[in-house]
């Protein structure tokens, strides 16, 4: 029996998994798809994780990372917020960077079990009973780093899951003449679509939409041409651009509310357990470091010979104040940002009044940014 079964394989879990397989525990990491692959998703991490990921021997500059250190937010009037980020950050993809750490991973020995999907997960008798294919695996612990939406949530009957959400995300990777070191989000009636550097000589280009705007078009493209395509700088970057993937990848019904980090007794970690708004652009970094969070209080708390009820408690305890603590906050304000935008009259209210106040635009970027991490 492991020590500690992980379920979903994006930063969360593989962060988790690294650093608990350092700590000495037997870890097990549950999967539905097969490294490499595509995640829907900014792919902007803020610098203050490089300390820690330096502390870990990874080095994101010789994976290709590229530098950013410039935001601008533009919107459907052409109003355009520019402001040089504090701290900055790097862009780099999932598919290059999940598969990195899944082979680190993966060489240090933890154990995979790829292409399978989680079918249930029972906390009984003082462990989980965690069910997939044609087999029943039991572990004291069990981490959830599932994303953003899973049927597991459901089965859990998590509480925001009954609550429908409007958003769908869909990401491309494009070739475009566009600076490496910026992030540009851009605002169009009931999202924005964030567009910056990664490796490899390729942007990503990730955009919100609500559902009802899909339904009234149909289709992607008629979406984005009568909705998205309303903002000029999209309009322009669209035009120019080469899509690089197949076809987009796409989610529906993300939801920005409020998630427990503790829920049936599983440690959630990452979006799991609570997501920033896509305008903030620091999903990632939350997720690195929530793994960090957590592992550190499971290394100090688990014995394996002596794993009582009363640790377990502990252990839920210390990681839900610890999370409340560090991103709470964040994710509030975060939110109410989120509220900001969406219409277009709003939104060009908002950037104008930014404009003419840098101090007040440079305390909102810190508000949904943390400080750097060992």
């Amino acid at each position: 029996m492991d020590d500690l079964i992980i379920i979903g394989g994006g930063l969360a879990g593989l962060f988790n998994a690294i650093l608990l397989n350092r700590a000495g525990l037997q870890v097990t990491l549950i999967e539905r798809k097969t490294y490499p692959f595509h995640r829907v998703c900014g792919e902007y991490i803020s610098n203050e994780v490089l300390p820690f990921l330096e502390h870990l021997d990874i080095d994101v500059s010789a994976l290709g990372a590229a530098s950013i250190k410039r935001l601008e937010v533009t919107a459907v009037t052409g109003t355009k917020l520019s402001q040089q980020l504090d701290l900055g950050g790097f862009g780099l993809s999932r598919y290059t960077f999940d598969n990195y750490l899944y082979e680190k991973a993966s060489a240090e020995g933890v154990k995979f079990l790829l292409g399978t999907r989680v079918e249930d997960v029972q906390f009984v008798n003082d462990q989980f009973e965690i069910t997939i294919p044609n087999q029943k695996l039991t572990a004291p612990l069990v981490i959830g780093s599932f994303g953003k939406r899973s049927n597991l949530d459901q089965k859990l009957n998590r509480k925001f899951f009954s609550r429908r959400s409007p958003y769908l995300a869909v990401k491309f990777h494009v070739r475009v003449d566009f600076p490496d070191d910026l992030i540009q989000l851009n605002n169009y009636h009931n999202g924005y679509c964030g567009i910056s550097k990664i490796e490899a000589d390729r942007h990503c280009m990730c955009y919100l939409a609500h559902r009802d705007d899909l339904r009234k078009y149909g289709n992607l493209p008629a979406l984005e041409e009568n909705v998205i395509l309303k903002n000029p700088y999209l309009k322009d970057i669209f035009n120019k651009a080469e899509f690089l993937l197949d076809k987009p990848e796409v989610i529906n019904e993300i939801s920005f509310e409020k998630k427990e980090p503790v829920d049936n007794h599983i440690l959630m970690s990452g979006d799991t357990a609570g997501m920033i708004a896509p305008l903030c652009g620091n999903g990632m970094t939350m997720a690195i470091h929530s793994a960090k969070i957590l592992s550190e209080i499971i290394a100090q708390r688990y014995q394996s010979a002596n794993f009582t009820p009363g640790k377990r408690a502990l252990i839920e305890q210390q990681y839900t104040a610890a999370w409340n603590k560090q991103f709470a906050q964040r994710l509030w304000t975060g939110r109410q940002l989120q509220k900001l935008f969406g219409n277009n009259t709003t939104t060009a209210l908002t950037l104008n009044l930014l404009n003419g106040i840098p101090p007040l635009t440079r305390y909102l970027i810190g508000k949904t940014h943390g400080k750097p991490f060992a």
